[in-house]
């Protein structure tokens, strides 16, 4: 059974979630790797369980990841094509509605601020707040690394850390908020849960589990759930 062949069948036994797995150099072979996908809505998303990329890591040198459409065509969605560029892999998408095959490898793709897809990790508040950044002020921000899922970051979750982490100062209350300032979210408890960025004219850019990136009146209702704002230094 060739690699295609065994990612073929991975995918139709996973289906209707996606499947994911890796492609590489085994004993002079290239061999499919099936994984654990990790997405918390698995029938449109795919997270490699990164325990699953070490352990095939260190058998050979990884040449490409491969996830499946259960329900759509082979060609690339905006998450795969950011997902694509984020890992730095060429990827293989397999369309079970017709059981053909797309390759792309990572071209310099950056998705739109607004309309993007949430993806953990990769589209997600934090990753936005990096790519206005880098888009609007030439900064590359010292990015971090997230743990297996999204489930596990609020467990441990301190928003505040990271964003002093990444180069920001937290802010006096009394201080006026300016463009390009990050803004911490959470419950009244203190529960730290989302961040935002100012972006002007009482306005805050944004990205929600589940939702599209967008722009939103920074009024009364965040106002209320606003912990602090952070400022880069």
């Amino acid at each position: 059974m060739t690699w295609k062949e065994e990612a073929l069948e991975h995918a139709k036994k996973e289906s209707p979630f996606e499947s994911c797995g890796l492609l590489i150099v085994f004993e002079g072979k290239e061999k499919y790797c099936p994984c654990k996908n990790l997405a918390e809505d698995k029938t449109d998303q795919f997270i490699i369980d990164p325990e699953d990329w070490i352990h095939y890591e260190d058998q050979g040198e990884i040449l490409a990841v491969i996830h499946s459409h259960p329900f759509d065509t082979c060609f690339p969605s905006q998450a795969d094509l950011a997902s694509c560029e984020y890992l730095n892999y060429p990827f293989y998408i397999i369309g079970l509605v017709d059981n053909l095959w797309h390759k792309f490898e990572p071209s310099g793709y950056q998705s739109p601020l607004l309309g993007r897809t949430w993806v953990w990790g990769s589209q997600d508040c934090v990753s936005l707040c990096y790519t206005w950044y880098k888009e609007n002020r030439n900064i590359i921000l010292r990015d971090w690394a997230r743990p297996r899922s999204i489930k596990e970051f609020y467990k441990n979750m301190n928003f505040g850390n990271l964003i002093e982490q990444t180069g920001f100062k937290k802010l006096e209350k009394n201080q006026p908020s300016e463009i390009g300032d990050v803004i911490l979210f959470g419950e009244h408890n203190g529960e730290q849960t989302h961040i935002g960025l100012y972006i002007g004219n009482q306005t805050m850019l944004h990205h929600q589990i589940r939702k599209l990136s967008c722009r939103e009146f920074y009024g009364k209702n965040w106002l209320e759930l606003t912990l602090d704002r952070y400022r880069y230094a």
